[in-house]
């Protein structure tokens, strides 16, 4: 066992370990054991239906229809995600999970669920929207001697 575990550049345990599992099994002992820890409570398509859902418009948004008027595909749905939101629509869907899952699902995934926009952008051409800040040009404070 000294020269396999050379051979293979390992450690003698690991060569040990393996002739047990090979000599207790067969080729099948050899294979991908289950890993340790929890197993997921949902499966990747369910993970893939809340992301897909974070990253979708919420129904209650307000868009402009073709009348330029203000209105939401769905009166009672969300204006905007929140983590309750989605957890409720995924549990809709038939997905259950809960709040906290939802996040770092999210979070792993890098989805961001919160959008930072305005509720509405005026269409009136005289619309003029805000200078610069004024903060730019202000000289900035004087730090006391230390």
């Amino acid at each position: 066992m000294p020269a396999i575990a050379g051979r293979l550049g390992c450690h003698l345990n690991k060569v040990r370990r393996w002739l047990h599992r090979f000599n207790a099994d067969g080729l099948d002992g050899l294979g991908d054991r289950p890993g340790a820890g929890r197993r997921r409570r949902i499966t990747e398509a369910q993970r893939s239906a809340i992301i897909a859902l974070a990253r979708s418009e919420p129904p209650g948004r307000l868009a402009r229809d073709g009348a330029e008027e203000l209105t939401a595909e769905r009166g009672d749905g969300p204006a905007q995600w929140t983590l309750d939101a989605l957890a409720r629509a995924a549990r809709d869907a038939g997905i259950t999970v809960g709040r906290s899952q939802v996040r770092r699902i999210l979070l792993a995934e890098k989805v961001r669920w919160r959008r930072t926009r305005s509720w509405a952008v005026s269409t009136d051409p005289e619309f003029a929207p805000k200078g610069p800040v004024s903060w730019s040009c202000t000289p900035p404070r004087q730090r006391a001697p230390r």
